[in-house]
C-alpha cells in the first residue's frame, strides 16, 4: 500500500467512525475521555521507558512524572465541561450555543514528547466528538503507536466505534503531508518546517512557535526559591520542554548571593569567556542553529562535547552572557533544548525587561516568560511589555504547558504563540478549539433594543 492508499484508508476509517461518534451524548463522550486517560496513566512508566529507549532523548524520571501527572491535569480541566449539544445560553442577548465536532483531526507528534502529545490531543479530540489520526515522528514511531493502541484498547472495552483514534505505523514526510491535506483540522506540534507545512495544507491548523522562556528575578526576591525553580524547570526532561527556563536575568548588585543560590540548586556557573565560547561553539556550530546531537542530553554529555570538565553534581550549566550582547548578538540567547541556561546581570527590573524582550525577539516571541517578584505592578508591567502569550509569576517555566493544577493555564502539549509565532491562537490548546459552535438567536423584546439616542448617550 503506497502513501496515498494508506491515507485514503485512514481517512475512510475515520469518516465512518465520526458518523457513529457524533451520535454520542455527553455522558458517553466523557466516559471515552476518562477511559483513555486512565489507561494512559496505568502505562505511564512503561511508555516513558519505551520513549527513552527509542528516541535517546530526555530523562527517564522526568518522563515518568510527565506521563503519570498529565492524565490528572487533563481530566481536571475537562470534567463537568459541556461539549455536546446545547452548551450554554446568553439570556441577555437571547442566544443559545451548540457544540459540534470539527471532524477528522490530524495530530503531528514530535519525538521530544510523543506520549503526552498523543494523549492530550486524543482527550481533547474525543471531548469534542472528533476522531484523531496521529502522525508520529519517525524517531518515536513505536512508542507513539503503542500509546494510541493503549487508548484504543480502553475505548474498545466501552464498545466505542472502531478507529476513533488511528496512528500511522511507518511515518514519512510525504505521508504526513498527505494526511494534513486530507484532514479537517491539523494540530502541528513540532519544528518550524512542519508547522509551516500544516498552515499551507489548505485546512485550519493549530501550530506552535519556538520557546525561549526568559526569566527575570526582581531585587529582594527569595533567590533560593527562584534558583530552585529555574534549575527544576531547566533540568526537567533534559531541557526538552519548550517552556523550560532559558535564562536567569538577575540584579547585578546581588550577584554573589544569586549565583550562590544557583549553585546550591545544582547550576554550574561558567564565566570565563574562553570556556563560554567552547560551549557556544558546541551548542551552535554554525552560529545560529542548535546542535541536534546535544538536544535532550545530560549536562555531562554537553560538557564533554565542549571539551570542558564539570562537577558530577551539575543539574544545569549556567553560562555568563553580557547584557550588551542580548538578542541576536549572541547565539546563546536563542532557545537551547538541553539543560543549559544563560545568566545575565542587569541594573534594574526595567533593564531586565529590555534584555528579555531582545532575547524573545531574537527567538521565542509569543511563547512564555517568567518573573520572580513580590510586586504585582512589576509582574503586570512585564505582562504588558513582553511579547509573550503566557507570563508566569513565581513559578517554573514548565508550568506554562503542564501546570500540575498550580495555575489557571490549560494543560496542553500545544502552546499557541499568536501572530508573534505565526500561530492561529495565543493560548494553550484545549478541547474548545476543537469544536464548532453554532448560535441560535431569538429576537429581543422591543424594550431591549437600544434607540439611536441611547447608543450615543454619554
Amino acid at each position: 500500500m503506497d502513501n496515498q492508499e494508506l491515507v485514503s484508508q485512514l481517512v475512510s476509517n475515520a469518516r465512518k467512525a465520526l458518523v457513529e461518534f457524533e451520535k454520542y451524548n455527553q455522558e458517553q463522550v466523557d466516559a471515552c475521555v476518562k477511559a483513555v486517560l486512565v489507561a494512559f496513566g496505568e502505562h505511564a512508566e512503561e511508555l516513558a521507558r519505551e520513549t527513552v529507549e527509542e528516541t535517546r532523548l530526555g530523562d527517564l524520571t522526568s518522563k515518568i512524572g510527565k506521563n503519570s501527572g498529565s492524565p490528572d491535569g487533563i481530566w481536571y480541566s475537562l470534567k463537568d465541561k459541556k461539549s455536546v449539544g446545547i452548551i450554554g445560553y446568553d439570556e441577555e442577548q437571547h442566544l443559545a450555543y451548540v457544540a459540534k465536532p470539527k471532524g477528522i483531526l490530524c495530530s503531528v507528534a514530535p519525538c521530544t514528547n510523543p506520549n503526552v502529545t498523543a494523549v492530550f490531543n486524543a482527550a481533547y479530540a474525543l471531548k469534542g466528538r472528533n476522531v484523531l489520526i496521529v502522525a508520529p515522528h519517525p524517531r518515536a514511531k513505536k512508542t507513539t503507536l503503542h500509546t494510541v493502541q493503549i487508548m484504543n484498547e480502553a475505548l474498545a472495552k466501552l464498545g466505542a466505534p472502531e478507529n476513533l483514534l488511528q496512528c500511522i505505523e511507518e511515518p514519512s514526510i510525504e505521508c504526513t503531508q498527505l494526511l494534513m491535506q486530507n484532514s479537517d483540522v491539523i494540530i502541528a506540534t513540532g519544528g518550524a518546517g512542519m508547522v509551516r507545512s500544516a498552515y499551507s495544507s489548505g485546512h485550519p491548523a493549530f501550530g506552535v512557535g519556538p520557546g525561549n522562556v526568559q526569566t527575570i528575578i526582581d531585587k529582594g526576591f527569595n533567590y533560593k526559591e527562584a534558583a530552585e525553580q529555574i534549575v527544576a524547570g531547566r533540568s526537567y526532561d533534559n531541557g526538552l520542554i519548550c517552556a523550560g527556563n532559558q535564562s536567569a536575568i538577575y540584579p547585578a548588585c546581588d550577584e554573589a548571593e544569586f549565583l550562590a543560590a544557583m549553585k546550591d540548586a545544582g547550576a554550574y556557573y561558567v564565566s570565563d569567556p574562553d570556556t563560554v565560547q567552547k560551549f557556544r561553539t558546541a551548542l551552535f556550530p554554525d552560529g545560529r542553529h542548535i546542535n541536534s546531537k546535544l538536544v535532550g542530553q545530560y549536562p555531562k554529555d554537553i560538557a564533554e562535547a565542549a571539551g570542558v570538565e564539570i562537577p558530577e553534581w551539575t543539574r544545569i550549566i549556567l553560562l555568563k552572557v553580557d547584557k550588551a550582547n542580548a538578542g541576536a548578538k549572541d547565539a546563546l540567547c536563542a532557545e537551547k533544548m538541553c539543560p543549559v541556561t544563560i545568566a545575565i546581570a542587569v541594573d534594574s527590573f526595567e533593564e531586565g525587561l529590555e534584555v528579555a524582550k531582545a532575547n524573545l525577539l531574537y527567538e521565542g516571541a509569543g511563547h512564555s516568560a517568567v518573573v520572580h517578584t513580590y510586586d504585582q505592578k512589576k509582574a503586570e508591567l512585564a505582562g504588558v511589555v513582553l511579547p509573550v502569550s503566557r507570563l508566569l509569576v513565581n513559578q517554573p517555566g514548565i508550568f506554562a504547558a503542564n501546570p500540575a493544577l498550580a495555575n489557571g493555564f490549560n494543560p496542553t502539549s500545544t502552546l499557541g504563540c499568536g501572530s508573534w509565532g505565526n500561530n492561529s491562537i495565543s493560548e494553550n490548546l484545549t478541547y474548545e478549539h476543537l469544536i464548532n459552535i453554532s448560535r441560535i438567536g431569538w429576537m429581543k423584546e422591543p424594550d431591549q433594543i437600544p434607540t439611536h439616542d441611547q447608543i450615543w448617550a454619554d
